[in-house]
């Protein structure tokens, strides 16, 4: 498959749902996400939503989205054993799925954007365990 640019709504929901493809399989992300995400096809649906806004700056809007009570709400549930190498695990899976399916500056950005997201959630989580 030749490597093509992420320019609409149906390249950035390939890259979700092959993403989640493999972390559902992930053995140290899996077992999270898995007990975690009730709906797997609505999940998928809202994290295209965000990507979608995040790298073409279309689709529903900022307000429907808020990444840090929901990574901390997650955090909880699994009884605050979420770890840095969660965040190294996810951006490794989340790289290695844009490296093989797409080239271009949306790419890039979804790694860079993905990078500065991981460690910003990372931090919250960890703010709210010493609060």
């Amino acid at each position: 498959m030749d490597k093509i640019a992420i320019g609409s709504r149906k390249e950035v929901d390939f890259l979700v749902r092959r993403f989640y493809d493999r972390v559902r399989l992930h053995s140290d992300l899996g077992p999270i996400f898995n007990q975690v995400v009730a709906d797997w096809e609505s999940h998928l649906i809202h994290l295209s939503d965000f990507w979608e806004m995040i790298l073409l700056q279309t689709g529903p809007g900022a307000g429907k989205f808020n990444p840090v009570k929901v990574h901390r709400e997650v955090d909880a549930s699994v009884k605050h054993s979420i770890e840095q190498a969660h965040f190294g695990n996810w951006l490794e899976l989340w790289f290695s799925t844009i490296d093989e399916f797409f080239v271009g500056e949306n790419a890039n950005y979804a790694k860079e954007h993905a990078r500065r997201m991981a460690h910003i959630l990372f931090f919250r989580i960890w703010e709210a365990r010493t609060k």
